[in-house]
Order: C-alpha cells, then structure tokens, then sequence
C-alpha cells in the first residue's frame, strides 16, 4: 500500500513489483499481496496482451485516473524486452558468459546440454543439463537461468535429481532464487551462484539501462561475468575439496 501510495501517477505490472521487492519477500509473496489489493479495490488491474501473445497485468492506484499514457509507456517497454527473439539471445547470453567464466577460471567442459556422463545416462525425462564442468577431480552439472522470475522448482528437483543419478554436484547460476531453495541445494551438496542481475548482450546494453532506468529492473549489459562473481564459486569449490561439508552453502 505504502509503494502505491508514494507512486500514485505511476502503473506498475506484477513481475515488476515482485522483482523490487525480492529482497524482503518471495515473489509469491508479493504477488500474493498484489492480488489482495486489487481484490480489495486498492489497486485498478487490467490485464493486457501482448503482441507475440503473452499476457502483462498492470496495476495502478486506484485513485490515479490518468493511468492511460503510462500504461501505454510500460506496455510498449514490455512489449520490446519480452519479444521472443530478445528473450532467446538472453538465454544465449546467460550460457555464454557463464561458458567465458568457468572457462577463465580453470573448469573444463565436459558436455554441453547433456543428459549422460561417465557411463551414466538420464532418461526419465527429456532433461538435459546445460554445462557439465570439472576441475580438480570434481565434475559439475551446470543449469544456467537468465531470467528475472525465479526458475521453475519442479525443475530445479529434476535437474538435482539428474544430477545425482549422473554422479554430478548440481549447480545452479541464477538471476536470483529463493533462500530456501538455496538451502536445498545445499542441503542436496551442491551451490547456488546469485547474479543478482539479468545478463544483456552488449549489443543490447541501451535496451538493457532502459529497462533498468524506467522499470526498475536489475539488468545489465557487461562485457563478461565480474570475477568477484566467478571467485564465489572458485572460493566454495575449494572449501569443498579442503573440508567438504554436506548441507554447507556459500552463495
């Protein structure tokens, strides 16, 4: 109530609040309280289709009725970062820079969306993982996610579970993901690699400040993973071979 208040002539979509606030609050959380609002009537809703055929849900004081004109602003905003040609170069992006800094750091790839490893092959489903890495006697499998939702969890206790049958501690690279979630791939053995940020291609870095700048939205477009990031991983990867801790994390 109190962001709506302070911001009665802006509209909002729901992604976008949930995103803002994932620092105190899960994003069903928000959500939750979202649609506690609107069906108090605190907040007008109107949900809208989008060109390539999605759907965005945008919200505004309810005391705000010249909503009009910015909702045609953040729906065109939308519109432009969501289109699906933007979101598969994101995805691209995502495995790409995580390819440049696990490379940099000394892993060697073993397989590339693989769903075998050492002999053993997965195929209850039709998962595969994104990266299988090693280093230093120790192999990996890498799921990466570029996204600004949280990555789906039936997924994440697949791809722990493929994992597991291949004989690879499961790492996941994320945008952003639940502090219990983390404490479930922890508690599985493996690590949590926090972006915090939406990874751009540098070709789209004036998309990127845009949607940063007028959204609010934590995206970026850098040249490659910072290595404060990658030394996270490197750091944990060695605690693990030094004094290996089941149930420890460190992202």
């Amino acid at each position: 109530m109190r962001v709506f208040e302070a911001n009665r002539d802006d509209v909002f979509f729901s992604r976008q609040l949930e995103v803002r606030h994932e620092g105190t609050f899960f994003h069903w959380v928000t959500n939750r309280a979202l649609r506690a609002l609107a069906a108090e009537g605190f907040v007008k809703t109107d949900e809208r289709q989008l060109a390539w055929g999605g759907a965005v849900r945008l919200m505004w004081h309810r005391g705000n009725r010249y909503y009009k004109r910015r909702a045609a602003a953040v729906l065109e905003l939308v519109e432009e970062y969501s289109a699906p040609n933007i979101a598969a170069s994101l995805g691209l992006q995502g495995e790409a820079m995580v390819l440049e800094g696990f490379a940099g750091a000394e892993f060697v790839m073993r397989g590339r969306n693989a769903a075998a490893y050492a002999g053993r092959v997965w195929d209850k489903t039709e998962h595969d993982l994104d990266f299988i890495f090693e280093r230093d006697g120790r192999a990996y499998g890498v799921e990466v996610k570029n996204t600004l939702a949280y990555m789906d969890h039936d997924e994440l206790v697949t791809k722990m579970t493929m994992c597991a049958v291949l004989g690879l501690v499961p790492v996941f690279v994320v945008r952003m993901a639940p502090r219990t979630w983390v404490k479930e791939v922890g508690d599985a053995g493996g690590f949590v690699l926090i972006l915090k940020h939406q990874l751009y291609p540098w070709s789209h870095r004036d998309l990127a400040r845009r949607v940063a700048a007028e959204l609010g939205l934590p995206v970026d477009a850098p040249r490659a993973l910072e290595a404060g990031t990658v030394k996270r991983f490197t750091n944990w990867h060695d605690r693990q071979l030094n004094n290996p801790a089941p149930g420890t994390t460190y992202s």
